[in-house]
């Protein structure tokens, strides 16, 4: 049964269409007002919100502005008997599914009641379509000329028709997302979702709804229930980025559900199970983090079944032209240019630069040498690396370490000294930029 939620401050003409609704088949309630509609919906499911705009208190715009929050939240129809064009644009733009116009016939609405369910029901599903699709239709490459990259492949092949939790390491930069959705590509999982989460974008109060969802009530916000990432990945893959950022309380849920596959959402007892693979990845190492003891041995263990590790950039140089070229057309086309090829000067401070950005920077480098390059080949001025990489016949005497602190510091003053965009710049996260400016006494 379809439940619904009428909400005007309209007393004859609420009583009459929940009376209307009833008859119809559908379970209905009403509320006079925006906030009588979040208490209601605090306690109870709806699928569907009949909805007026202008209302005394509460309107219906905030109304729509807060519980738009909740990815769960019911559908909309607005119903107005003073709507404009505006305000129409202004419902829709904050989520309404429809409006009518008051007055309405009442087979117009109910059609529309059932279309609006039908919306409701299939929005998490086309979500994921869309996810899915966009993967699909783009390249896939597993750009590699080196025998770590290859063997590396190879290992994956063997691995990935298997359900059993993958550990991917790595410096920041190296590939560990690539990895990650290449496994799944060749897994027999492949037709099924992958959903991927950074842990280290979340406060800990919202990783764990994230990841296993909750139940409506659960905290201030959660007007419905909202289903975890767990739920959405069933059958799939979920792969957890920065593991090593997890704390240490959902760490303990995180094993239970790998021993088992149940859990609980935010907020409810009732026990659910579903069947997910998890591929966990960190730049961290995880051993001293279990000596500091901020991650559990157990789960170290648990998710370590297979191990990969990527090497960095700089331990494998042959791959740097392949990738070089990789992103040089791709950018290429793009940015709609004719650029074919690198000059050899800019090949050689390619090859010779130790890239503590990894493939990030060495894809950041080369989409700005496609952007200002104005001719059909990079030349070295198009990099944005220090001089001193350039070409090993020029006879550089700089340390690496003096040659990094060179490049941070000119990457520092282009960025204005913003260290959060310096770091986007350099390809690396702001805590390993911050490490660097610490260990070379730049303030």
């Amino acid at each position: 049964m379809i439940r619904i939620l009428v909400v005007d401050d309209e007393e004859p003409l609420r009583r009459l269409l929940k009376k209307e609704l009833v008859r119809k088949g559908f379970h209905a309630d009403a509320a006079p007002d925006g906030e009588e509609a979040l208490r209601l919906l605090k306690d109870n499911p709806f699928d569907v919100i009949l909805l007026d705009i202008l209302m005394p208190g509460m309107d219906g715009i905030t109304f729509m502005k807060k519980i738009k929050k909740d990815p769960s939240s019911p559908a909309i129809i607005v119903l107005t008997g003073g709507a404009t064009i505006e305000t129409a644009v202004e419902a829709m733009k904050n989520g309404a599914y429809d409006y009518l116009t008051k007055p309405y016939k009442l087979d117009e609405l109910i059609i529309l009641i059932n279309r609006a369910y039908e919306f409701g029901q299939l929005k998490i599903k086309n979500q994921l379509l869309e996810q899915e699709l966009a993967r699909k239709e783009s390249p896939f490459e597993f750009v590699c000329k080196s025998r770590q990259l290859k063997d590396i492949l190879a290992l994956i092949k063997k691995i990935a028709p298997a359900d059993s939790p993958v550990f991917i390491q790595g410096e920041s930069g190296t590939g560990k997302e690539l990895v990650a959705n290449t496994i799944w590509h060749y897994s027999r999982r492949n037709n099924a979702p992958v959903i991927a989460l950074n842990c280290a974008n979340l406060s800990e109060n919202l990783i764990e709804s994230e990841i296993f969802g909750h139940e409506k009530g659960a905290f201030t916000d959660a007007f419905q229930t909202k289903y975890g990432l767990v739920e959405v990945a069933d059958k799939g893959t979920l792969f957890l980025d920065e593991i090593a950022e997890m704390p240490l309380t959902l760490q303990a849920k995180l094993l239970r559900f790998l021993d088992s596959g149940e859990f609980r959402r935010v907020g409810g007892n009732k026990m659910l199970n579903v069947d997910v693979r998890v591929i966990a990845a960190t730049n961290k190492e995880l051993e001293d983090l279990i000596k500091a003891g901020r991650f559990r041995e157990d789960l170290y263990y648990r998710l370590n079944v297979i191990n990969i590790t990527i090497p960095p950039l700089r331990e494998r140089k042959e791959d740097i032209p392949e990738l070089a070229d990789y992103f040089l057309k791709k950018y290429s086309r793009k940015l709609s240019k004719d650029i074919t090829s690198f000059n050899p000067e800019a090949v050689g401070m390619l090859h010779n630069y130790q890239w503590p950005g990894n493939v990030r920077e060495l894809e950041n480098v080369i989409e700005r040498a496609v952007i200002v390059c104005d001719s059909n080949k990079i030349r070295h001025e198009d990099l944005s690396i220090p001089a001193a990489y350039a070409a090993t016949e020029k006879g550089s005497t700089q340390s690496l370490e003096d040659m990094e602190k060179e490049y941070i510091l000119r990457v520092l003053k282009d960025a204005n000294g913003n260290q959060s965009k310096a770091s986007q710049m350099l390809g690396i996260d702001r805590k390993t930029l911050y490490l660097k400016l610490k260990k070379y006494g730049i303030s």
